[in-house]
């Protein structure tokens, strides 16, 4: 089944709680738009949009298919999933060091050798388990992908490899270096062709064209890096710095399309991936102890953004910007929630409150079919 069965016609009354926790969300200002999207057993149950753009009276409503900055919401939809498709084609072993893909990586002139980066392996990266550290403010001295990437690479360990977990941006574009360079071709031109084409997932992708700008909900008023307010443009500062496409953020999606793509998964894969590869990366790894990561992706924690109803074989994602996926085969479920909790200066954190009681409202529904 390519798209899921549209079957929304009573979705007010089902979901009529779950959808009053977003409408109070934007009332109280947690964030100033929202679109869900809903499906199970190959079903889109639920689509549906609150809000305005901002917290201005006069701006404009919130849709149903409202184009998001999905942030960190790409290292599973785009990075990840190449990374998948290359595991499959025989290119991507991911065991081997990531250094055999991008020697640079090895060795760091400026900060001396460290036999320590020979033993990170594509895994490693994919797992958050690296030893690189989870940020680092490159855009403060690049104006270039190159540049960026060169950073990444010689950025020194905070610990040693496969020992801890740190969910890290620097590993992701690290990892993505190493994907563009094994498959000879550009993160978003290999996305576009490989994913989001197959998959139809015709509104999604990396850099909105400028007329389109004013119709996506803006994520923030950059006083400290842009100096402007930034709509249709990715929000992240690192990402922007190499020119909106990157491993950890720079998609744009509608919720539908993010269903679309969990409703791809939920079947099966085809005809991008194989219903072997979605075990394999979004099975939680066993190692270091008490990790929630699986490969690219995460699995519900205790206590979880998820909620407490998702099954433990089920894997999501969040964004940085508001925005979420959730997927359970076990239930033949997913949520998508797409947000600009951002707006306008990122210090509302109030999303963390509201995500996982929405979606234990959601899945109360859903578990009672």
């Amino acid at each position: 089944m390519d798209s899921p069965i549209s079957d929304r016609a009573d979705q007010q009354e089902r979901f009529s709680q779950a959808f009053a926790i977003l409408r109070q969300a934007v009332a109280d200002r947690a964030f100033p738009a929202a679109t869900t999207a809903v499906t199970q057993h190959g079903r889109l149950v639920a689509l549906q949009s609150f809000g305005q753009f901002t917290f201005e009276l006069d701006s404009l409503a919130a849709l149903p298919d409202t184009i998001f900055d999905l942030a960190s919401l790409s290292k599973v939809i785009a990075t990840t999933t190449m990374a998948m498709i290359l595991y499959q084609r025989g290119l991507l072993d991911l065991e081997m060091p990531a250094a055999s893909a991008v020697p640079e990586f090895a060795n760091d002139i400026a900060q001396g050798y460290d036999p320590r980066r020979d033993e990170i392996t594509i895994r490693m990266l994919l797992a958050h388990t690296s030893g690189l550290p989870a940020h680092v403010a490159f855009y403060k001295q690049a104006r270039a992908r190159e540049d960026v990437v060169r950073l990444a690479c010689t950025t020194p360990l905070t610990a040693d490899p496969g020992t801890h977990v740190e969910y890290s941006d620097v590993g992701f574009l690290v990892l993505a270096e190493a994907l563009i360079r094994l498959a000879d071709e550009n993160l978003d031109s290999f996305c576009k062709r490989e994913i989001f084409g197959p998959y139809a997932m015709s509104h999604t992708g990396y850099c909105p064209p400028p007329e389109l700008r004013h119709l996506i909900p803006p994520t923030v008023n950059d006083t400290d890096f842009r100096h402007r307010i930034i709509q249709g443009e990715v929000n992240d500062e690192n990402a922007s710095a190499m020119g909106g496409v990157a491993a950890q953020a720079g998609i744009f999606a509608s919720a539908g399309d993010v269903a679309l793509f969990a409703h791809r998964l939920l079947s099966g894969g085809a005809p991008v991936l194989r219903p072997e590869t979605i075990a394999r990366f979004t099975r939680r790894e066993t190692s270091p102890a008490g990790t929630s990561r699986a490969l690219g992706w995460d699995t519900p924690s205790t206590p979880s953004q998820s909620g407490q109803y998702f099954s433990l074989t089920s894997f999501g994602h969040l964004g940085y910007t508001g925005t979420s996926l959730w997927i359970d085969p076990e239930r033949q479920a997913s949520i998508t929630l797409l947000t600009n909790r951002t707006w306008p200066d990122c210090q509302n954190k109030a999303i963390l409150q509201v995500r996982p009681r929405f979606h234990d409202a959601v899945m109360e529904v859903l578990t009672k079919q």
